[in-house]
């Protein structure tokens, strides 16, 4: 994600860099898998209302970093009402919630384009306390227009749910993780450029596309689309975009690629730490600590792309960041420490949880017995 925002998409020449090839709508959507693994895992130990309580908190401390000056489009808020969406879905097992993701990779984006040409157009890249004027118009933009829009990116977050019910420790996860996202993201990425390449898409896509430069050929069209949209495709287009696979265009193809890849680096990270000796396990622990205060770092990442920290289209600052982020990381976790931020957030939600009724959320999924759980099927 620091990739993504700091350094340079494209080359001098205009050609797409191979870093920005990479990581462009491929770390966002991680960054959302991930949520889905963590709602899954926390559902284990903590109430519907307490998540619920930690997903308002998220969506408020986004509306916090969006008044900063970053230059970035804050994914907080939206991530906060991704987790309220999830909710109703926290009772489904595996199967169930593979299921459900591989219906809202089609339902989704046909549901936004029908819905988004009778939508106000989205207002800012990153929604801020001044929106809450027209929150009609803030939840269209949250939903559907936006950078992130939760009506689409559903798919992710129920994937992510879907990984977390399985056994995580079990190899042939791991494994069918990797495999299973390899072949899915490779098959999205045929089958959408080879109708991408018929002359009759091509001309269903041109009259829509002239925003992203010269697109009169199947290859130049590629060109320009490939390193991102912003967010959805062109509202009141044609239905040809739906063919596309393209960063942030939440087409069907966008979503089958960037999910499965995200499976895939879940499933590799899960395929090395099985590898390794407990005492390396440790080590491997501290050095990629960032990853347990995901929340705090990317916090701080939107400060320092502010003026008062370094300049915010300064592709040399790219190492500056890494290095500041993952010796936070590697220093909090050698300590035993949490994140400020995720602390505070697990005290609201233990909170909620303590407070809740008798008579639980119909949402809520018992907690599983003590000891080794059965994994799901």
């Amino acid at each position: 994600m620091v990739a993504a925002h700091v350094l340079d998409a494209r080359t001098p020449e205009g050609r797409l860099t191979w870093h920005a090839w990479l990581v462009e709508g491929r770390a966002s959507a991680l960054f959302a898998v991930l949520a889905g693994v963590s709602l899954a895992l926390m559902s284990r130990r903590t109430s519907a209302r307490g998540l619920a309580a930690r997903a308002l908190l998220v969506a408020l401390w986004g509306l916090v970093l969006g008044e900063l000056d970053s230059g970035l489009a804050v994914i907080l808020t939206y991530y906060g009402l991704l987790f309220l969406l999830g909710l109703p879905f926290l009772r489904l097992r595996a199967g169930a919630l593979f299921a459900c993701v591989g219906a809202w990779v089609v339902a989704g984006p046909v549901i936004s384009q029908v819905v988004r040409p009778h939508l106000p157009a989205r207002g800012a890249a990153s929604p801020a306390f001044d929106q809450l004027g027209h929150p009609g118009r803030l939840l269209s933009e949250l939903l559907l227009t936006g950078y992130y829009p939760c009506l689409t990116w559903l798919a992710y977050l129920l994937l992510g749910m879907a990984i977390g019910r399985c056994d995580l420790r079990s190899r042939s996860v791991h494994t069918g993780l990797v495999l299973g996202g390899l072949a899915v993201s490779v098959l999205a990425f045929v089958v959408s450029r080879s109708f991408t390449e018929q002359p009759w898409v091509l001309r269903r896509l041109v009259p829509d596309a002239g925003r992203y430069g010269d697109v009169s050929t199947a290859d130049a069209f590629v060109s320009a689309v490939s390193g991102g949209l912003h967010g959805t495709t062109p509202a009141g287009g044609s239905w040809a975009w739906l063919l596309v696979v393209a960063p942030h265009s939440g087409t069907p193809f966008d979503l089958l690629e960037t999910g499965a890849c995200a499976a895939l680096v879940i499933g590799l990270g899960l395929l090395a730490l099985a590898s390794l000796r407990s005492g390396l396990q440790r080590a491997v622990a501290i050095t990629f600590g960032a990853g347990t205060m995901t929340l705090s770092l990317y916090s701080l990442h939107v400060l320092l792309r502010t003026d008062r920290f370094w300049p915010p289209e300064e592709p040399s600052s790219y190492g500056w960041h890494v290095l500041v982020l993952m010796t936070i990381g590697a220093l909090f976790v050698a300590f035993g420490r949490r994140g400020p931020l995720e602390a505070g957030l697990s005290r609201v939600s233990a909170s909620a949880t303590r407070s809740r009724d008798r008579c639980p959320s119909p949402w809520e999924r018992p907690p599983p017995p003590s000891g080794r759980t059965r994994p799901d099927r």
